[in-house]
This record gives C-alpha cells, sequence and structure tokens, in this order.
C-alpha cells in the first residue's frame, strides 16, 4: 500500500469538505476519514523514526559496575573556567570533591591583568585546589619586536602566578599575520615562546586541529556525521584553514624543533583512533605528553589496544576533560577503571557505540591520575595525594 501522509490525503477530501460541509458527508467517509487518520499517524511515526532519535536500550545481561568517584584523587590537567572569584571556586570545589578532584587546571587564564587576578584569587581562597595556565594574545603578529613582547608577557604571567602555557586551536585555524597569512603552528616566530617555556620549565598544553573526521566527506561512510551535522560549523572542507595532516605535520615538526621543552598534545593530539601512529611519535618524541580530554569514547571501543597503549606510555598520559560538566566524567571513571563491558557513552553524537572498560591497574590510574601531572606541571601540592 502506498504511503500515506496528511498533505496528500486533505488533497484529495477537502473539496468535497468545502463543497458539501462535514455535516453533509456520509457516514463512511467519516469511517474513511478515521482509518486513514490512523494510517497517517502510524506512518508518521514509523517514518520519522531516523539515526537521531534511535535509541535503543540494551538488552545484553553483563555485570554493571557504574563509577561516580573516582578511585584515586586525581588532577584533571584541561578544563576552562572563565571566573576564578571566590564564589566560582568555592562552588567549583564543592564539585571537585564530589569527584574525588583533588586539582583543577584552569586553561583559559588569559594574561596580563586577568591572569593575574585569577592567580591572587586562588591564593586568596583555594590554594591547594587550581592551577592556571597563562594563553598567548597573537594579535600583532608580524610587527618589529613582537615575539620578544609576547616572551616578556609570559615572563610577567609565571612571576604571577601562571604554571604552563595553553595554546589554543586557534593558532593554526584562524591566526593571522599582520599581512592577513595563516600563522602556521611551526612559524618561527613562534619559536622564542616555545625555547622560554623550556627555560622556565613550564609545560605547553597545545590543541592542534581537530578529529579527523570533520576534513572527509560527510556522507554515510562519516562515523562523525550526526555531530557534524548537529554542530555544522565544525564541518571543514580540504583546505579550510589546511588539511588535517598539514596541521599536524606542523606541530610535530615544532615538537621536534625543541626537545628541551614538555609538551603536552591535547586530545591525544587527535590520534586516539591511530595508537600505534602515535606511539610511534611518543616513541620518537620524549619530550611530548598527551592528555584524554574529549577522547575517551575512542579509547573506550578499543580495550585491549588502548590498555596496552597505556600499559607502554603510563608515564605519558595526563587525566584531562576539557568541557566542565561533573556528570559526565563518571565515564572516563569507569572506561579507565573497570572491566565493564557495553555501556553507553553520554553523548550520542559523540559516539553511538558503547564503551568498555580498560581496568587498569592501580599503580598505572595513580600515574594517570595524579603522578604524571605532579611530575610535568608545577607547583601543585603533593601532600593532596595517597602517595
Amino acid at each position: 500500500m502506498p504511503s500515506l501522509n496528511r498533505i496528500s490525503f486533505f488533497s484529495a477530501f477537502a473539496p468535497s469538505c468545502a463543497s458539501t460541509g462535514f455535516a453533509d458527508l456520509p457516514k463512511s467517509a467519516y469511517v474513511l476519514f478515521a482509518i486513514l487518520m490512523n494510517l497517517t499517524a502510524v506512518n508518521a511515526q514509523s517514518g520519522s523514526m531516523d539515526f537521531e532519535k534511535y535509541d535503543p536500550v540494551s538488552t545484553l545481561a553483563v555485570p554493571q559496575h557504574p563509577v561516580t568517584r573516582a578511585k584515586f584523587p586525581f588532577i584533571d590537567v584541561h578544563n576552562h573556567q572563565r571566573s576564578m572569584q571566590a564564589g566560582d571556586l568555592t562552588r567549583l570545589v564543592a564539585e571537585m570533591d564530589k569527584l574525588n578532584m583533588a586539582i583543577m587546571v584552569n586553561l583559559s587564564g588569559g594574561n596580563g591583568e586577568n591572569l593575574k587576578a585569577s592567580a591572587a584569587s586562588i591564593r586568596a581562597n583555594h590554594p591547594k585546589r587550581f592551577i592556571v595556565f597563562a594563553n598567548i594574545d597573537f594579535t600583532g603578529i608580524g610587527e618589529n619586536g613582537w615575539s620578544d613582547k609576547a616572551v616578556r608577557q609570559l615572563e610577567a604571567d609565571v612571576k604571577n602566578g601562571a604554571n604552563g602555557l595553553k595554546i589554543f586551536k586557534n593558532l593554526g585555524f584562524s591566526v593571522t599575520d599582520r599581512s592577513g597569512k595563516r600563522v602556521t603552528v611551526d612559524d618561527p616566530r613562534l619559536d622564542p615562546i616555545w625555547k622560554k617555556c623550556g627555560d622556565l620549565k613550564i609545560p605547553v598544553l597545545i590543541h592542534t586541529a581537530d578529529p579527523k573526521s570533520f576534513w572527509d566527506p560527510m556522507d554515510e561512510k562519516n562515523e562523525r556525521w550526526l555531530e557534524l551535522k548537529t554542530h555544522p560549523r565544525r564541518k571543514r572542507s580540504a583546505n579550510d584553514p589546511a588539511p588535517f595532516e598539514e596541521l599536524l605535520s606542523e606541530q610535530h615538526r615544532m615538537f621536534r624543533k625543541h626537545p628541551r621543552t614538555t609538551f603536552i598534545a591535547a586530545h591525544f593530539g587527535w590520534l586516539p583512533n591511530d595508537l600505534d601512529r602515535l606511539a610511534k611519535l611518543l616513541t620518537e618524541m620524549p619530550n611530548v605528553a598527551v592528555e584524554m580530554g574529549a577522547i575517551i569514547a575512542e579509547l573506550g571501543r578499543q580495550p585491549r589496544a588502548a590498555a596496552a597503549f597505556f600499559e607502554k606510555f603510563q608515564d605519558r598520559i595526563l587525566f584531562g576533560k576539557d568541557s566542565w560538566a561533573p556528570s559526565e566524567y563518571a565515564t572516563y571513571f569507569r572506561v579507565l577503571e573497570t572491566a565493564d563491558e557495553y555501556f553507553p557513552y553520554h553523548k550520542k553524537y559523540h559516539a553511538f557505540w558503547s564503551m568498555y572498560g580498560m581496568g587498569l591497574s592501580d599503580d598505572i590510574l595513580k600515574k594517570v591520575y595524579y603522578k604524571n601531572a605532579l611530575r610535568i606541571i608545577p607547583n601543585m601540592d603533593k601532600t593532596l595525594f595517597p602517595d
């Protein structure tokens, strides 16, 4: 039977209604009307089912061990907070305590007076619980003396309380010099900044590029299709602003050029779906570590390979979350700590697949949760941790 819809039905039925009126229609017409409307409703319900709405409840009966609080105190090295005022810090600490988060690293510290004020508020209110990173203002790059000015500002920011430098993905994406040319991640005008970070012994946590799928055709073969459909601004054309591989190459050339500076590649360097390639990168570059912000869905669908990666690089992986949504930390804890099978991720548009736990040992968990961060990021209070 051909599918029915309200428009085609009323197109055929409305003329007779208009000429005779509903009251003058035979009883059979009312019966037909009711049947067709019911069929239309059923068809609409089944026809409106699509990938976005399909959310089946698993019937799989397997052991479940949800984790809402980390097994050990942990450091979140990838967080973003716009306000570091006293009241905001107190509210954050209350939420952190529920998760067993001992220290939060705020990567959105800014620079100059804003950073100075944030650091002062931390010292006055919750000095043990927060660390702030500085950010570079790329305005005016290409002008005479810009690099020296940026280095002086970084030195001042560290003196005023910054314990690291965060580079956002705008470097490589949207930062342009005074001539309008895209500034590459490995632009030599930035070399003095990376060198200074090495001299100051502070790490650089850097986000370069985005998931490779954002550059791929948005078709039935793209596993990020739903994310791109719901967040269309994330879609990139082949050269917008540069190919994925070119952006990663720029970053890796910069890592190689500055072996005395410690770099933390945000989001597993956007290679969490290719752990063999990431392993080669870390093996080649001992000055690079990684953090897991926003990529737990990739680790949770390859638990054996991910567990082997964590075993091999247990001294180079840091815990990070990125967006501040306390309820979402449970997925991270469960993937890291348990051996659970087939449990849901917290955002369907990120991952329509289910998660599996890696069941990491306590020794590796401690390194990922806090020991590696304590070694890499200066001025953290070690007394907040068991050993």
